[in-house]
């Protein structure tokens, strides 16, 4: 028979908390425990008075089992405990169990656990922390102390393995800050067909860098078939693509690239090494060359800042896919191909290459780019099915098999097509297996390999992490580069303030492009309270596209999300449409100043832009009026 669920309450907040002037959520707190148990009732209740005295800091899901064999079954038996990533979660065994998570969610997901707090003591400690008080300034990252003394006896003050762009932003500002012996490790370990690159990490050599390119060789391509009879250029040139003098183009910028890093590291004082490294103690790493010579080095801090790696497909024959580790060295065209996923990675390369002339399929086993404003997602899939991206929904790969040169692709429908290329695209995990954390007493994520850190500092004090590697941690660029420095200047130049993981601007590169800041509508939803949200929003058509006749149908689309509760602050802003990275960018910079919707009334947009139309929203999803906009 069914398990008797525990009653859920949750304490609603209406505002987002403040730190300093950087707009984030509330702390939002889960506790679970029998209904008959003490420690628990007095845990829980402490929990429920801060909720209601701080509203917009803490928010409270509270789980009360009926009896205590019901609440130990779901604890222990059906291994909540175990999903959490802290030892004395695995072994904790009374009532109540409290701990901090992404989501208010009434029932327990171990997915979105972000630390553990502990049973009644603990709980009852960690209220004694939130209610002390604050500096006016805003919250500061205290750190475990590390043991660093100035005068140590180690090889290097700090080493640095990975060399990436948070890596490298690391190591440079560890030295302005003070740090006298700073050594960058980078070794690239081939991906399983073969491809290898060199100083600066993914976004450099297999990421953002050279997307970006070939995304910009699919717009010329699509401004030439689509635009240039509307503006007068009827013989504007051949629309014939040579894959082969692209990549060349962008592989020889990726290399310059390389070689600028490598010198940018000497002039800044930092020693590269091209060793791939092991830990063998807290203190100790042991590296080695691609000759396979090993020697050890000491330091008194590490950082680890390896990135992450493609998740292979897991299916029969998956060893003929290749990923985004090599579709941009590719030496000839892709041809005919598969897509594997709904994630970015896989609609910006399905993107890029419909729009250079090639047959793109995208296999999605569910929905488009999650984690994402649903409504934006659903848009970048009708915009891209127009413009020519073949989607297979609800299937995933279950056999890959040669056919001459060709791949034939059994779907988990039964149904089959043949395609040259599979590019698979379901995912990235943290690149931490052969590190040796298990010598080092570092647990990562057993589902992604992450590392778990609280202000980038992991269990193990003098080892740190930052960028895709470590848990809860947006994959992007700049994230990595920007918690890179703020953690070097913590750690060599006294800083105190902590890194913002929240209010950050991303760009999706499909075909028509989306550029986000802050909370997406369901987020906002859950976060603040339905009832405190307004959405205004619009769908236009960009001056650019508004006398082609291939284009003016479609439509582009902006919205801004605020909490009316709190002097309707702007928590979340969506752009669809030309040039969306450039748009949203200045947005950005504005959201974390605290920027309300009336200061968006308040701006003068520039015109004509599409930009401008984010400054003169007026119609409200609650209104139910139209929201497409006419005139100029």
């Amino acid at each position: 028979c069914p398990r008797v669920r525990p009653r859920i309450s949750i304490n609603q907040q209406n505002k987002p908390w403040r730190l300093s002037s950087i707009m984030t959520s509330p702390q939002i707190l889960h506790i679970a425990g029998w209904n008959a148990c003490g420690f628990y009732k007095r845990a829980s209740g402490v929990l429920a008075s801060l909720s209601l005295l701080f509203p917009t800091r803490l928010k409270v899901v509270d789980h009360c089992f009926p009896t205590r064999e019901e609440y130990r079954s779901w604890l222990i038996d059906e291994q909540f405990r175990d999903a959490v990533n802290d030892p004395r979660a695995q072994s904790h065994t009374s009532s109540p169990f409290c701990w901090i998570s992404k989501r208010a969610t009434a029932k327990p997901l171990a997915k979105d656990i972000v630390g553990f707090v502990g049973g009644c003591d603990d709980t009852l400690e960690f209220c004694r922390k939130f209610c002390a008080p604050k500096d006016e300034e805003g919250q500061k990252a205290e750190m475990q102390p590390d043991g660093y003394t100035q005068d140590h006896d180690y090889d290097y003050d700090l080493v640095v393995i990975g060399g990436g762009s948070g890596g490298l932003a690391a190591s440079k500002e560890a030295v302005k800050q003070g740090a006298k012996k700073v050594v960058v490790l980078d070794f690239v370990k081939p991906s399983p067909a073969g491809s290898v690159w060199g100083l600066g990490g993914t976004c450099v050599n297999v990421g953002c860098i050279p997307k970006k390119l070939m995304h910009n060789a699919a717009l010329i391509r699509e401004t030439i078939v689509s635009d240039s009879a509307a503006f007068g250029l009827s013989n504007a040139g051949s629309t014939s693509h040579s894959w082969e003098e692209m990549r060349q183009n962008v592989q020889n910028h990726i290399r310059g690239l390389n070689f600028k890093y490598r010198v940018n590291l000497r002039e800044a004082g930092v020693t590269y090494l091209n060793k791939l490294g092991k830990f063998k103690d807290a203190h100790t790493l042991e590296v080695s060359d691609k000759r396979g010579n090993v020697s050890e080095i000491t330091a008194a801090r590490f950082l680890i800042a390896v990135g992450g790696r493609p998740t292979k497909l897991d299916c029969e024959g998956g060893e003929l896919a290749i990923s985004s580790d090599d579709i941009f060295s590719l030496e000839k065209s892709p041809g005919k191909t598969l897509c594997v996923g709904a994630s970015y990675i896989s609609l910006e390369c399905a993107g890029f290459l419909a729009g250079l002339g090639y047959d793109t399929t995208v296999a999605v086993r569910s929905i488009l780019l999650r984690g994402f404003d649903r409504e934006c997602a659903d848009k970048i899939g009708s915009y891209m099915e127009d413009h020519g991206v073949k989607f297979r929904k609800e299937v995933v790969p279950k056999k890959l098999e040669k056919v001459g040169d060709r791949i034939q692709v059994t779907f988990s429908d039964d149904s089959q097509d043949i395609f040259d290329t599979v590019l698979v695209a379901i995912g990235r995990s943290a690149d931490t297996e052969k590190l040796g954390l298990e010598n080092v007493g570092i647990v990562p994520n057993q589902r992604n390999g992450k590392i778990p850190t609280v202000f980038e500092q992991t269990v193990t004090p003098n080892i740190y992490a930052i960028g895709d590697v470590m848990e809860n941690c947006p994959e992007l660029t700049p994230v990595a580069i920007q918690a890179g420095l703020c953690l070097a200047r913590r750690l060599f130049g006294g800083s105190k303030e902590p890194m913002d993981y929240k209010n950050i601007c991303t760009t999706v590169f499909t075909p028509i492009e989306y550029g986000t800041v802050g909370y997406s509508e369901e987020e906002a939803y859950e976060v603040f309270g339905k009832d405190n949200i307004e959405v205004y929003h619009k769908s236009f058509i960009p001056l650019e596209w508004s006398i082609s006749d291939s284009r003016s149908h479609h439509l582009a689309f902006t919205k801004v999300i605020v909490d009316q509760s709190n002097n309707e602050r702007v928590v979340g802003i969506h752009f669809l449409g030309p040039s969306a990275g450039e748009v949203m960018q200045g947005y950005g910079a504005a959201i974390t100043k605290g920027l309300t919707f009336q200061d968006l009334q308040d701006t003068v947009g520039i015109h004509p832009t599409s930009s401008e139309e984010i400054v003169t929203l007026t119609v409200t999803k609650s209104s139910g009026k139209d929201a497409t906009a006419g005139g100029c």
